[in-house]
């Protein structure tokens, strides 16, 4: 399903081309896709990138359209990898309360929205890979999106909740749309919280059982 299609349908479904109406299609699916994206970890949203960390800098400057990590690995001198452990910035602060305490990272914590703080501080310039979640393009920007063509059912009915919240639609309308929208949802989370997740080295990974 294309942006163009998924436009359409929403009037079709609706029976409402006014134009104060159509100038908020775009709001509705781009809350459609928030709703979707912030309720299941779908394999779509999962980036990696590799970068370098300098010594005596605790900071690591995250991708642009970083949502939440997912891991954090640093290889050493000797070319082996170790997963850095996810804490908060208070036990980075009491735990390395000086900057100056260098060696191979150990934690990491998100320090704000941009930047990542490590502990201790690299002694070395180390390798580092992240993998993370991200915000995938709109159907609104690109015409197309995963979304759009994997999981139409959840895009569709959580744009027309939406848009018949913006319409004041009669309640039977709404819980129908809200029922055809957790029904395609369930599927997505079975599979991007079912099939697409096995056991994790770490916890902390949203995992639903897939009879």
């Amino acid at each position: 399903m294309t942006y163009a299609e998924l436009v359409q349908l929403i009037k079709d479904y609706t029976e409402n081309t006014e134009t104060s109406f159509v100038s908020q299609i775009d709001s509705f699916i781009k809350r459609a896709e928030e709703r979707i994206r912030n309720s299941v970890q779908l394999p779509v949203i999962r980036r990696n990138v590799t970068s370098t960390v300098t010594a005596s800098n605790e900071y690591l400057t995250l991708p642009t359209d970083f949502l939440s990590p997912f891991s954090l690995a640093i290889q050493d001198g000797s070319g082996n990898w170790s997963f850095l452990l996810n804490k908060d910035v208070n036990f980075i602060r009491q735990s390395y309360p000086s900057s100056s305490t260098t060696g191979l990272p150990r934690f990491y914590a998100l320090f704000d929205e941009d930047t990542a703080i490590m502990a201790p501080t690299p002694d070395s310039a180390y390798n580092v890979e992240l993998h993370y979640f991200s915000e995938p393009a709109s159907i609104v920007t690109n015409g197309t999106s995963w979304l759009g063509d994997n999981a139409e059912g959840a895009l569709l009915y959580g744009s027309l909740i939406e848009a018949a919240s913006f319409m004041k639609s009669e309640p039977d309308t709404v819980a129908d749309y809200e029922k055809q929208f957790n029904s395609s949802l369930q599927l997505l989370k079975n599979l991007g919280d079912g099939k697409s997740r096995m056991d994790a080295y770490r916890n902390g990974q949203v995992r639903y059982p897939v009879q």
